[in-house]
């Protein structure tokens, strides 16, 4: 991107780091071409921009990305899921990093949803590279993505009934005696 391509100003502090300038172009087209309401918790990890937005919208937004080509976000670098069983009602997640090979861009998207509801659209039909990604999340985690055309456990036996990833049991064994908690910083 140019400094033609996008009429959002840029802030003086933010002039002098390149990196924060492509964000916040990044960030002012994503708000012209979806709206500022289809993205919260909009940060800057280590320089990547980070936005969450929602599972209903996530389809129209990454196929909207694939498709410009200001920012040309046309390859899927990794997608993942993600349990935080302390978010009462969003436990279950998926981060998608999009990157665009000509113009040096990168993006990650979150959302986040119920474990008990957890159906996703799928991003196969936009990206082939999702295909074996989102068959390993739901392998995994128990994603399941709509409109997937083969979604099947990928790594893990098939009869499998549970999904190891997802942080329903603990971690250590209660009963356990080979240790003093001293050791542990407890």
């Amino acid at each position: 991107m140019t400094p033609q391509d996008s009429a959002a100003p840029v802030a003086p502090a933010v002039a002098d780091d390149p990196i924060k300038v492509q964000n916040a172009r990044l960030l002012a087209r994503l708000h012209t071409l979806f709206g500022e309401d289809a993205f919260t918790d909009v940060s800057e990890s280590y320089g990547l921009l980070t936005a969450t937005t929602t599972r209903e919208r996530i389809h129209g937004i990454i196929a909207g990305l694939q498709q410009d080509e200001e920012i040309a976000l046309h390859f899927l670098t990794t997608m993942c899921g993600i349990n935080y069983p302390e978010n009462a009602g969003q436990e279950l997640g998926i981060i998608y990093h999009l990157h665009s090979l000509t113009q040096n861009i990168r993006l990650r998207l979150k959302i986040f949803f119920p474990v008990a509801d957890p159906v996703v659209p799928t991003m196969s039909d936009i990206y082939l590279t999702a295909n074996w990604m989102e068959r390993e999340t739901y392998d995994f985690y128990g994603v399941i993505f709509t409109g997937h055309p083969n979604l099947m456990r990928i790594l893990n036996v098939e009869d499998m009934d549970y999904f190891p990833m997802r942080k329903e049991y603990p971690l250590e064994d209660g009963t356990r005696e080979d240790k003093t908690d001293l050791f542990f910083g407890r």
